[in-house]
């Protein structure tokens, strides 16, 4: 494993911290792989023979609910992990995952991942937090389901910002994604996710270049929220 790989894999909340022996253990296997825009990684039913963490770039989490539409449950990006589940339930995965960008992945052996949370238990702690905002999240988007089309497409940006956000000059960065993503993530028809962010954006409570996105002010966008 090269040296920049190795600090790319560092990055991952799950490592930070955690002693340079284990870390080095744990991915002693670790295999990388590039992928370009809208590659399926995985495919919901596989069996979960390993763990995966991003390295560079931008992947969705997908199902799809009982007519048959896609549900985008979540969007990941560099340092995230996923497929976690499946290796600890050695049960078939629940969910697809696709690239959104180009992106580069690496993959550990679950039998790898499972040992380090069994040794190390601040990594055992990490994970858990982990599932637990990954849980309060979906919650807080249930509980919006009901609210109006401004308010649910602010919180799916809050979402983003939460997750992957960057704080830069001109506020908190954010992937500028398709207007299609951030109609699957908030449950809204495109056009009106395109109406919403309009608004927003006139409001300046948002601003778009290119593939980047910035929020200005988190707490203005979250007081819109009803």
């Amino acid at each position: 494993m090269n040296s920049n790989v190795n600090e790319l894999i560092r990055t991952a909340p799950l490592f930070s911290g955690l002693p340079e022996a284990s870390v080095n253990q744990a991915t002693s296997h670790v295999v990388t792989r590039s992928h370009p825009k809208d590659r399926v990684i995985l495919l919901e039913n596989d069996w979960g023979g390993s763990v995966y963490f991003i390295l560079e770039g931008w992947a969705k989490i997908r199902t799809y609910n009982l007519e048959g539409k896609e549900v985008t449950l979540n969007i990941l990006g560099k340092g995230e992990i996923f497929g976690e589940m499946a290796a600890l339930d050695e049960v078939p995965r629940s969910t697809d995952v696709i690239t959104l960008t180009p992106t580069t992945i690496g993959s550990i052996p679950a039998q790898d991942f499972i040992q380090l949370i069994h040794d190390e238990p601040l990594a055992g702690v990490r994970l858990s937090q982990l599932m637990a905002k990954r849980l309060r999240q979906v919650n807080r988007r249930l509980r919006l389901r009901e609210s109006d089309s401004t308010s649910r497409v602010a919180d799916t940006l809050l979402f983003l910002a939460e997750g992957q956000g960057k704080l830069k000059q001109q506020g908190t960065e954010i992937p500028n994604l398709p207007h299609r993503e951030l109609s699957s993530l908030s449950g809204l028809a495109r056009e009106t996710v395109t109406r919403v962010l309009t608004k927003l954006e006139k409001k300046g409570l948002i601003k778009r270049e290119h593939d980047i996105m910035f929020i200005p002010d988190l707490a203005a966008l979250e007081r819109i929220i009803a």
